[in-house]
């Protein structure tokens, strides 16, 4: 396949659909398009019905209302609310913040649901002033960020600090993809690409039986700039780096990515993280905590956990596979 000359639907979040002009046209898939979480959803299908679609579209609400931390009835807003009081929920916040404090035991506390008390001081889309946080409301906000405040109990989750407060958007979106592919495989549909801005899993592979191939953002490059590109069928490929959602100022990038420990964004030597695992969740979480952890501490843990596949890139533009035997592509500018 001549790269070159691939038509390319540019995402929001590092990993990018590549479909060759010359492939020859498949099935019709249908497609729901959505806002959610503040980000552009779509779900392509093979073999689905309208009805099927509108159903995807109808989950995507439903769990933004429940895990939406700027929706005031959502579960984790409840509970950010509750000031260290119990607050019932639904199985499924139940299960995607104890999914969440497994990650941040994982990462030894490189990732943490708790962020929001100092993610919340920060402006990376409006802050055209380039403010940064700053004394003691800002450090008395970090001194709450510690994911071992949180209980979860059956559907009773209890936050040991009054003070503390959730953020689950370093997770949710890959919680949702993979309901979103339960879902459509309970309704018999087998070829399907879902993508949660950026966030891309495949349930199967094309139509055709051809894998998908997703194509990996350059960092700081123009939206849709790719640098590599690997083959994907029924796998998540999640990415999380530095030039989503950031401001510079005095020569120093700011970006959303921040340290539990300082409430800082991480400066380190990577620019980007791309999972590849079964699981959407897990891309979700590990991109996050590998990018903390940064390249070495990063590679680590994932040479210890099973089925899921990392490539890191650093500043000097070099890329790093987890594993030799990863299948990737990389392209010439």
């Amino acid at each position: 396949m001549d790269r070159k000359k691939s038509a390319i639907i540019p995402l929001l979040a590092g990993v990018l659909l590549l479909t060759a002009c010359s492939t020859p046209p498949e099935q019709e898939a249908l497609s729901m398009n959505g806002m959610y979480f503040d980000t552009v959803v779509q779900v392509r299908a093979w073999g689905a019905t309208q009805d099927i679609m509108d159903r995807c579209g109808e989950l995507c609400a439903y769990y933004e209302g429940l895990f939406s931390a700027t929706i005031d009835t959502s579960d984790v807003s409840k509970i950010n609310r509750a000031h260290g009081q119990p607050v019932t929920v639904s199985e499924e916040t139940a299960e995607l913040i104890e999914t969440g404090i497994a990650y941040g035991e994982l990462s030894d506390g490189r990732f943490d649901i708790t962020i929001a008390s100092a993610s919340a001081l920060w402006d990376f889309t409006e802050n055209t002033e380039k403010v940064l946080p700053d004394g003691d409301a800002f450090r008395e906000a970090v001194s709450h960020i510690d994911y071992r405040c949180v209980r979860v109990e059956g559907n009773t989750v209890t936050l040991t600090d009054p003070d503390a407060r959730l953020d689950l958007g370093g997770i949710a979106k890959g919680y949702i993809a993979d309901r979103l592919k339960a879902y459509l495989e309970s309704e018999g549909v087998e070829h399907a690409l879902i993508d949660l801005g950026g966030n891309m899993l495949a349930l199967g592979s094309r139509y055709d039986g051809t894998d998908f191939t997703i194509g990996i953002q350059k960092p700081f490059a123009r939206t849709g700039t790719v640098m590599a590109a690997v083959p994907v069928s029924d796998r998540s490929v999640v990415s999380s780096g530095d030039y989503e959602r950031y401001f510079e100022k005095d020569g120093v990038i700011y970006h959303h990515i921040l340290d539990p420990d300082t409430g800082y964004p991480i400066q380190n030597e990577l620019d980007q993280v791309t999972i590849l695992s079964d699981a959407s969740v897990d891309g979700d979480a590990l991109s996050t905590a590998c990018f903390a952890l940064g390249l070495e501490d990063g590679m680590a843990l994932i040479q210890r956990l099973d089925g899921v596949d990392a490539v890191f890139v650093t500043k000097d533009g070099e890329i790093h596979k987890s594993s030799s035997g990863l299948v990737l592509e990389e392209l010439e500018e």
